[in-house]
């Protein structure tokens, strides 16, 4: 179980820092972002968590706002999955999540 939930955070955190960085080099590249390499590595890497997002929104919220919807939903789940394994590890003990 404690595998299960380290991977999970794991994932969310990937996610989250490929939405992030998505952003960041957006911001630099401006108008060119479309035709920047990396740009288009992050935004296949981003995709699958903007898609859930997308495919559970509303349609009233643009298409422009899900990128900050996704990384809002993963940073609460990235919470609840840190509660998660900090109630396991105080069950298991310390030895077992070093």
């Amino acid at each position: 179980m404690l595998l299960t939930v380290v991977i999970l955070k794991s994932l969310i955190e990937l996610s989250l820092m490929f939405i992030v960085a998505r952003f960041v080099l957006g911001l630099l590249a401006g108008a060119k972002r479309n035709t920047n390499v990396f740009w288009q590595l992050l935004d296949v890497a981003a995709k699958p968590a903007l898609w859930i997002t997308r495919w559970v929104s509303p349609k009233l919220i643009l298409d422009q706002h899900i990128p900050l919807a996704a990384a809002s939903w993963l940073v609460i789940a990235w919470v609840l999955v840190v509660k998660v394994k900090i109630d396991l590890c105080m069950q298991l003990g310390a030895l077992a999540c070093q």
